[in-house]
């Protein structure tokens, strides 16, 4: 089945992303800026949405590398934070057959979000919807998160979950996701979430039946499912619809193809397309970024060609 909208309407204001900003170290001695959160805004602001970024970065050289990217991509800097005591943060990358793994370090300034300071930056901001990950929650920066999500606010919330061993745990987990309107994660992701071990669940149909589970539990509006090479599920009430992964012309990596995907999913939300286009959409763009190095792409023309073919 499909539907002509998203559940629950298509949110109004600006978009607000939280969570880490960091820089990928790749075996070959090259660092490119990312980590989930700021990927998804950098992507958000190349489509004209003019999210808000809030994130926590250290006074050092990597930071000011931060800084001067957001001001040459025309992001609000506002709601990033600066922390004496603790680094910006980094991860270790590896590839191994064309899949990234990550070794990423505790103790970084983005785990010290400040509440106070957070509150401050969100004076007159009009916030329309609350993007976050799980990895910001895994330490000091889990208070702001909460402050952001108390019910009070009424923020619809977009929870993308990275289960990255050891800083998650399932119970953990899934009391972020209870009450999200939407919630994006892959297939393997889903199933250590429903308590199976990873790769069990192998077809469209397995996703869809664990995924459909997990979603009615957690009291969920809409679940997406990535499945890599094998596309994509979305879930939502009398709603099941798969679609296959874009094919990938020139494979560089897969570092930010998720991110990708959900900055398109985002956008899809806002500007209230169906959720069969929205997940069609978000695969080819997740397709284009593996077409590249790192996950974000200073290519302005990259975004509005993408934009004129789904105006089209």
């Amino acid at each position: 089945m499909t539907t002509a909208s998203p559940p629950g309407g298509a949110p109004s204001g600006r978009p607000l992303i939280f969570g880490e900003v960091l820089f990928d170290r790749f075996e070959d001695g090259s660092a490119v800026l990312g980590g989930a959160p700021f990927n998804v805004a950098w992507h958000l602001q190349g489509f004209g949405l003019a999210p808000l970024f809030l994130s926590r970065i250290g006074t050092d050289a990597l930071g000011e590398r931060v800084l001067a990217a957001m001001e040459s991509w025309g992001m609000d800097r506002g709601g990033l934070q600066r922390d004496d005591t603790h680094p910006t943060g980094t991860v270790e990358v590896r590839i191994e057959g064309g899949q990234p793994s990550f070794d990423i370090c505790p103790d970084q300034a983005y785990d010290h979000i400040d509440p106070a300071a957070l509150g401050a930056a969100l004076e007159g901001a009009d916030g329309g919807l609350l993007y976050h990950g799980t990895l910001a929650a895994r330490a000091g920066s889990a208070r702001a998160l909460d402050a952001l999500c108390a019910p009070g606010r009424g923020l619809p919330a977009f929870v993308d979950v990275n289960l990255r061993a050891p800083w998650w745990d399932r119970e953990g987990a899934r009391t972020r996701l209870r009450g999200a309107r939407w919630v994006k994660l892959n297939d393997d992701e889903l199933a250590l979430l429903a308590g199976m071990p990873r790769g069990t669940l192998a077809s469209a149909g397995a996703v869809a039946a664990a995924g459909e589970a997990e979603r009615a539990a957690l009291g969920v509006e809409v679940l997406v499912v990535t499945r890599g090479d094998a596309g994509a599920v979305v879930l939502a009430p009398g709603v099941e619809h798969s679609a296959p992964a874009a094919p990938v012309t020139r494979l560089v990596d897969t570092v930010g193809a998720g991110d990708a995907f959900s900055a398109v999913t985002l956008l899809g939300l806002v500007r209230g397309w169906p959720l069969p286009a929205i997940l069609e959409r978000a695969l080819q763009f997740a397709s284009a970024i593996c077409a590249q190095r790192g996950a974000t792409a200073p290519d302005r023309e990259l975004y509005r060609r993408h934009l004129e073919n789904w105006n089209g």
